[in-house]
C-alpha cells in the first residue's frame, strides 16, 4: 500500500475513533445512580428464590457513547440482601437490609445496559453472591444448610403451631429462605425464615394452591421444636416483574429439588450473562459456567431513579456499617403467636 493509501486509512480510522468516546462519570453522579437502580430492579426481577437485594454502592461505571445515541453503560455494583422475599410486593426502597452480624449476604454484579431514546435496557450481567464474614462473633447465630434435617423439623413444627392458630385457612411450606442455629446451654436454638402458601388439605396431606391469588407469606420462627415463637407476614398478591421469568413450580424442600448444591446456606442471585457481550464484563463475577440469553427489559429511567418509598417508614438502624442508597423498615400486618 502506498503512502497515500495508508494516510487515507488512518484518517478514516481517526474519524471513527473521534465519534466513539468513553466517559467516566463519578459513581455518585445522577446518571450513575439512575443506571444502577435500573440494574437493581432488573436483577431482582431475574431472582426467583430467596430475598430481594438493595443497591449498596456503585463500584465503577463507564459509558461508551456513539453519535447515534446508542450509548452503552458498563457498571460494577455491590448489592446487599434484604429481609423482603422476592414474592413480597414491598418495594425494595422499603425493605430492611440484613445486618452483617446476622450473616449478611452480598452480591457483586457486572451489568451492561443500553440507553436509547432516554430508556435504559439491561442487555447482559453476571453476579457473584457470597456471605459477609465481617462482624461475626463467638456464640452468634450461624447459617445452616437449607437442607439441614434438624432445622427443617423445626420449620415444620413452627408451621404446625401457626396453622393451629389460623381459622379456615391452612398453609404449607413453599420455600425455606434461611435457617440458623445458636448454641446455648441445653443445646441449639433455631432461627428460621420460610415462605408459606395456602393449601388444600385432606387428612394429613396438603397440596399448595397453584393460584396467583393464593395467600402467601413469610414466617420467622425461633426456639426449639417443643417451645418456639412464630410470626408470619402475609401478602395476598404476588410481586410482578416485567422482565422476570415465570415463577418456579411449587416445591417442598424435603425433595431436595430446591437446592441442588448440597450444603448451600443461602439463595444466590442468578448468575447469567449474554455471551455476545461477555467481553465487556469483568472476571470478578465469573461464578459459574452457566450461559443463558437475557431477554432485554426496557425500564423507565425516571421511575427507576426515584422509587416510591413510604414516608412513614421508621428510620433504619444507625448502627449498620453500610450505607445503601435506600434503606428503611418494611411494614405489614403480622400474626403473632
Amino acid at each position: 500500500m502506498n503512502l497515500l493509501g495508508i494516510t487515507v486509512v488512518l484518517v478514516l480510522l481517526a474519524g471513527v475513533w473521534a465519534q466513539v468516546s468513553v466517559l467516566r462519570p463519578q459513581c455518585d453522579s445522577p446518571e450513575a445512580e439512575e443506571a444502577a437502580l435500573v440494574a437493581q430492579d432488573y436483577l431482582n426481577g431475574q431472582h426467583v428464590h430467596g430475598y430481594k437485594y438493595a443497591l449498596n454502592r456503585i463500584e465503577d461505571i463507564k459509558i461508551i457513547t456513539k453519535p447515534d445515541g446508542d450509548n452503552t453503560y458498563i457498571l460494577e455494583v455491590d448489592l446487599l440482601e434484604t429481609n423482603c422475599h422476592v414474592l413480597d410486593p414491598t418495594p425494595v426502597a422499603n425493605c430492611t437490609v440484613r445486618p452483617k452480624i446476622l450473616t449478611a449476604v452480598e452480591g457483586d454484579c457486572d451489568v451492561v445496559l443500553k440507553k436509547v431514546g432516554g430508556a435504559l435496557t439491561v442487555t447482559a450481567f453476571k453476579c457473584k453472591t457470597e456471605e459477609s464474614t465481617e462482624d461475626l462473633c463467638l456464640g452468634c447465630p450461624t447459617l445452616l444448610p437449607l437442607n439441614d434435617t434438624s432445622a427443617l423439623d423445626f420449620v415444620h413444627a413452627s408451621l404446625a403451631t401457626f396453622n393451629n392458630m389460623t381459622v379456615d385457612v391452612t398453609y404449607t411450606l413453599l420455600e425455606v429462605g434461611r435457617m440458623s442455629s445458636q448454641i446455648v446451654s441445653g443445646g441449639p436454638i433455631y432461627v428460621a425464615e420460610y415462605v408459606v402458601v395456602e393449601a388444600n388439605c385432606t387428612d394429613d396431606v396438603c397440596v399448595p394452591l397453584n393460584d396467583a391469588m393464593a395467600v402467601r407469606g413469610i414466617c420467622s420462627a425461633s426456639g426449639l421444636n417443643a417451645r418456639h415463637s412464630v410470626d408470619c407476614k402475609m401478602f395476598s398478591t404476588l410481586v410482578k416483574y416485567s422482565a422476570a421469568p415465570a415463577l418456579p413450580p411449587l416445591v417442598n424442600v424435603h425433595t431436595g429439588s430446591l437446592s441442588p448444591k448440597h450444603g448451600l446456606r443461602h439463595h444466590k442471585l442468578t448468575t447469567i450473562h449474554d455471551p455476545e457481550l461477555s467481553g465487556l464484563l469483568s472476571a470478578e463475577s465469573a461464578e459459574s459456567a452457566e450461559v443463558v440469553p437475557v431477554a432485554p427489559a426496557v425500564v423507565d429511567a425516571a421511575a427507576a431513579a426515584a422509587p416510591t418509598a413510604d414516608p412513614a417508614a421508621p428510620v433504619a438502624d444507625p448502627s449498620l456499617k453500610f450505607c445503601p442508597i435506600h434503606l428503611c423498615v418494611q411494614g405489614g400486618s403480622t400474626f403473632q403467636i
